[in-house]
């Protein structure tokens, strides 16, 4: 929780209006009698299928609202709570797209141990992220909107790209670097990587079995220390905006539910992503298998955050170019840093609404083509996608 006074300054700085005295203190009073003002409370969900590292959610229906459109399922980066999509009410994706009425899913990683040292990317891509594909487009009988952020994104394009056979209608990346020689924090330790050939780091991680808690935590942290430095001043310029003091508190305790990476999967995210900027070129060697991002057929909507430090627009936007395959590309640079462009409080009114507009033109709501009246009219339909209720139902594990 973010830590606000247990009580009011004695005397309160000159750009606090004094209409909004009142307000502050009852954001003062709330915070020190219930412990907080962010709702937290998560939005119930039920589990439908797990396996090794994979738990699958389906959330619940809003009441009185009808359920329409192909399902959604919501794709975590690695060390990433769920709370990322669901980060508190008034402030959650997943609570907005459920008053939508579209069927919202999640898929879920659990908290990663010593004994899973071994896994590597390949276990996600071949494994997590097509089972769970496959369940949820079983469950809801239709093809799936993935839905996807950070590294994430990653994953799915390259399950995507590795299994065209999946039932996806689309795919919606948030803030997914391809090209990492354009992320600043990065670019001045790549040459000492590629010198050490990553000895330092990987042998720290191969004794560790992977790549802790506090430090994940910490490379997350380092891209907003500017404003670490400036919270406690923006808090107090913000003692009556209950919206803003709420987001604060929610957003902390996200940061403090990361969790750590594996082992394997940490070591080919250094050496291939970091130190060789692998994708930057569009494939990746998956166990010897080249998957191509070119080789992916379905629309994709691709969002940056303008002041993303994480992963900077200048990093996401070349996937517009790798994926020439695509029946439609779209790139959107929104507001936000690397979490806020997915759900900080601008992101109500213009990540979500392009992502909504985004699925409606792409639900499947012909069975006979795979493709909706509109979608038909405006791009035309790739004949090599002809998904239906009967055929995702036929597909196998």
């Amino acid at each position: 929780m973010v830590s606000l006074p247990a009580r009011l300054p004695a005397k309160l700085p000159s750009f606090i209006p004094g209409s909004a005295i009142v307000s502050a203190a009852g954001n003062v009073a709330h915070k020190v009698l219930y412990g907080g003002l962010a709702d937290i409370r998560p939005m119930p969900r039920t589990l439908i299928d797990e396996g090794v590292l994979r738990e699958v959610y389906r959330y619940r229906p809003a009441k009185d609202v009808p359920q329409e459109g192909d399902p959604i399922l919501l794709v975590m980066p690695l060390a990433a709570p769920s709370s990322c999509y669901d980060l508190r009410r008034g402030c959650s994706l997943v609570e907005h797209l459920v008053a939508e009425g579209r069927p919202t899913y999640l898929v879920e990683y659990g908290e990663v141990s010593f004994a899973n040292r071994n896994l590597g990317v390949e276990h996600w891509v071949e494994e997590v992220l097509p089972a769970a594909i496959q369940v949820v487009s079983e469950d809801a009988g239709r093809p799936v909107h993935v839905v996807a952020w950070s590294l994430g994104g990653i994953f799915a394009l390259l399950s995507a790209a590795a299994h065209p056979e999946l039932p996806i209608a689309s795919l919606s990346i948030f803030g997914s670097p391809v090209d990492v020689s354009q992320v600043p924090l990065i670019a001045p330790l790549r040459p000492l990587v590629q010198l050490t050939d990553g000895r330092i780091v990987g042998g720290a991680v191969r004794i560790l079995g992977g790549a802790p808690k506090p430090l994940v935590r910490w490379a997350f942290q380092v891209t907003a220390a500017q404003k670490v430095v400036t919270k406690p001043m923006a808090q107090l310029t913000h003692l009556a905006d209950t919206d803003f003091l709420a987001q604060l508190e929610a957003v902390d305790r996200f940061t403090k539910g990361i969790i750590a990476y594996p082992g394997r999967t940490f070591g080919q995210l250094y050496h291939r992503f970091l130190a060789r900027n692998e994708l930057s070129g569009g494939t990746f060697d998956l166990e010897g298998r080249e998957v191509r991002l070119a080789d992916i057929t379905v629309p994709v909507i691709v969002f940056g955050g303008a002041t993303d430090g994480i992963a900077p627009c200048a990093s996401v936007r070349p996937l517009v170019d790798l994926l020439s395959g695509a029946a439609e590309v779209r790139f959107h640079e929104v507001p936000g840093g690397h979490l806020g462009m997915l759900t900080g409080r601008a992101a109500r009114t213009t990540s979500w609404p392009l992502l909504d507009a985004w699925m409606r033109r792409h639900d499947v709501t012909d069975d006979r083509t795979g493709a909706s009246p509109a979608q038909e009219a405006s791009i035309g339909a790739n004949p090599q996608r002809r998904f239906s209720s009967q055929s995702s139902r036929d597909l196998r594990r």
